[in-house]
């Protein structure tokens, strides 16, 4: 697998409050945005911002406490998901979500590392990679 971090999405309990501090604490402008999300772009990957109960939904897994977070590692192709995460359950990851497809598009899965980390597992035509591995969100 290729070396490379796509996405780092937080769970935060108020979406409203969390853009307002990236807008103006940072600076940040989001690239695309929802009531209950919005990414940047950032230099080689994107970051996210999503309601914590709808985080914990799509990765079918409670998140305790503060800092919740899903990072995500993007694929080329929607077969390489599947076959990603059979490598990393293989590897002693814990499947949390086999692959499917989103209402928002793509495709994806999710896994846990041996310490319980998440990782989202995902192909998105909307985010192509390019060969060095950095990911653009792309309309």
């Amino acid at each position: 697998m290729q070396q490379q971090i796509s996405l780092i999405t937080l769970g935060v309990t108020d979406i409203a409050r969390a853009k307002a501090f990236y807008r103006e604490g940072f600076g940040w402008e989001p690239v695309f945005e929802m009531d209950d999300l919005a990414f940047f772009q950032m230099n080689g990957l994107v970051f996210g911002l999503w309601e914590k109960a709808q985080l914990e939904g799509d990765m079918r897994r409670t998140l305790s406490g503060t800092g919740s977070f899903a990072m995500a590692h993007n694929v080329s192709s929607a077969d390489e998901v599947d076959s990603a995460i059979d490598k990393l359950v293989a590897a002693g990851a814990t499947l949390l979500r086999k692959g499917d497809a989103p209402e928002h598009g793509g495709y994806r899965g999710y896994v846990a590392d041996p310490d319980g980390n998440s990782w989202e597992i995902a192909w998105n035509p909307a985010w192509p990679i390019d060969e060095y591995g950095h990911v653009t969100f792309q309309l």
